[in-house]
């Protein structure tokens, strides 16, 4: 028997505030308009950091590399900054009004012996998804924009529309057709209106919904072992969630890399509420930003098996209402510090906050 969205199991676990880890440093002519939505990762020095997206004067983004500090508790308290790692020099990352490599998420992947690295590339078509691969977090080489593959029975080319929140699964899993495979979630929007006026959204067949939500695609492992550029190259492409709840009735999108748990994956996301003005790419400022989560199925990644009807975390705090963007608590990064597990998020576009990842 297949459960309805509003019948599935709740998600068993809590957020817990610990505090602001990095704020924009007086006098960075790069972190003027705001640190947030961090990456992270070990480093073959065993170290903790953060790849934080920093926003200069004319929103043109870099993406950083800071080490975190850890108090005697245990608890992330603070950064080392240690300079810029991606900076938009490729010319599919800059536009005539824009620049940037935004919102990186990272995921370690044994089988690779590589973080992954996927991020926006803000170019002359807007938000575009991009790879990038390192062994030691600060030398990254970059694969390219991200291209998708067409599949004839969606009756639409996904490549046509922006894209964002794109992450990969830390270990491989099967795809549609069983082939062993390294997935990625990603969120493409349908709106076309901002290129063309009145173009409107454009669905792929059998998508009734046009609120942007998380899809998933996949690439063969064994087209990766003959070369890592193929992991561009993305395939089978299929839609794993929608907006069901009210605080995420505007849209969803993936956070983090999905962790392994013993339910299943462990998708930590971010819903969106409120009221849209003009396109999704513009700074809006009425809406809210919460984080919430799902479980996917262990075996088939594309399939929900519990979610949460409420956000494990909403904008509460000072740094959370007030900023470039008010109202936002943006999850990106989760990691493991001894025994405790916590999420690194962006607070209202400006600050970088972590909370306590606990079973409720």
């Amino acid at each position: 028997m297949t459960l309805s969205i509003t019948e599935l199991p709740t998600v068993p676990f809590k957020l817990t505030r610990a505090g602001v880890i990095m704020s924009p440093e007086p006098g960075n002519e790069f972190e003027a308009d705001g640190v947030l939505n961090p990456a992270s990762g070990r480093g073959p020095d065993g170290e903790l950091y953060l790849l934080p997206r920093l926003v200069a004067k004319g929103n043109v983004s870099r993406v950083g590399l800071a080490k975190v500090t850890i108090d005697d508790d245990g608890v992330p308290s603070g950064v080392e900054r240690q300079g810029i790692v991606l900076a938009p020099d490729e010319g599919w990352e800059r536009g005539r009004n824009n620049a940037g490599t935004e919102d990186p998420r990272l995921t370690w992947v044994p089988s690779l012996g590589k973080h992954l690295m996927t991020y926006v590339a803000y170019g002359p078509l807007g938000p575009r998804l991009a790879f990038a691969h390192s062994a030691d977090l600060r030398n990254w080489e970059r694969l390219g924009p991200c291209h998708f593959e067409y599949q004839a029975e969606l009756s639409m080319d996904l490549n046509l529309f922006s894209n964002k929140d794109a992450v990969f699964f830390p270990e491989p899993v099967k795809d549609p057709d069983g082939v062993l495979s390294y997935a990625m979630l990603h969120r493409p929007m349908w709106d076309l209106g901002w290129i063309r006026e009145g173009e409107g959204d454009h669905l792929p067949a059998g998508v009734t919904d046009a609120r942007p939500g998380i899809w998933i695609s996949y690439v063969a492992v064994d087209d990766v072992q003959k070369d890592i550029r193929n992991l561009v190259h993305m395939r089978k492409h299929k839609q794993v969630a929608l907006s069901e709840f009210p605080f995420e009735e505007l849209k969803i999108g993936g956070g983090p890399a999905p962790i392994r748990i013993d339910e299943g994956w462990l998708l930590i996301h971010h819903g969106v509420s409120g009221t849209m003005e003009k396109s999704a790419f513009d700074h809006q400022q009425n809406v809210n930003y919460t984080a919430g989560a799902m479980i996917l199925d262990a075996d088939d990644p594309s399939i929900v098996i519990a979610r949460s009807d409420k956000p494990l975390l909403e904008p509460e705090t000072a740094e959370e209402r007030s900023g470039i963007v008010p109202n936002v608590v943006f999850p990106t990064a989760i990691e493991k510090i001894g025994d405790q597990l916590f999420v690194f998020y962006g607070m209202a576009d400006s600050k970088i906050g972590v909370a306590r990842l606990d079973r409720a």
